[in-house]
């Protein structure tokens, strides 16, 4: 039975597995360190969601929460599932915790970002109802 909890200490656990999730979704991005998971964890900006079972934390997501003049905004985050727990629904209920926590707190959108490489995680938020905007994302790196 897989657990979705909101991480708020971050324990050993947590930092290795970040060690071992971060290299299967970036390559070019190294894990975070204990401090900056700490950064994370305190921030009211964000949220850290885990996925737990029986064998420990097999999924990560973020929520990223800000209020601009128009309301309250959502943006989900590095959604990280375990290989070894992809396609039995981690992603899901991830995604399921983070949205209903973005209505909590009285967001009015939530948005993500998928490569188009990742067809089942794209699947996956298509069945959730997220919808594909028609709009540029622009990047400008610092």
């Amino acid at each position: 039975m897989v657990e979705i909890r909101i991480a708020t200490e971050v324990t050993e656990e947590l930092v290795a597995a970040f060690q071992r999730l971060v290299p299967q979704l970036s390559s070019s991005n190294p894990p975070p360190s204990r401090y900056m998971l700490q950064q994370i964890v305190d921030s009211e900006a964000s949220t850290l969601f885990v996925a737990v079972d029986d064998t420990g934390i097999l999924g990560t997501l973020t929520l990223a929460t800000f209020r601009i003049p128009t309301g309250v905004r959502a943006w989900i985050e590095d959604v990280i599932v375990d290989s070894s727990a992809r396609g039995k629904g981690v992603g899901r209920l991830l995604s399921e915790a983070a949205l209903e926590h973005a209505r909590s707190v009285g967001a009015i959108t939530v948005e993500l970002t998928s490569r188009p490489s990742r067809e089942a995680a794209n699947r996956l938020y298509l069945r959730l109802g997220f919808e594909v905007r028609a709009t540029n994302v622009y990047r400008f790196t610092l």
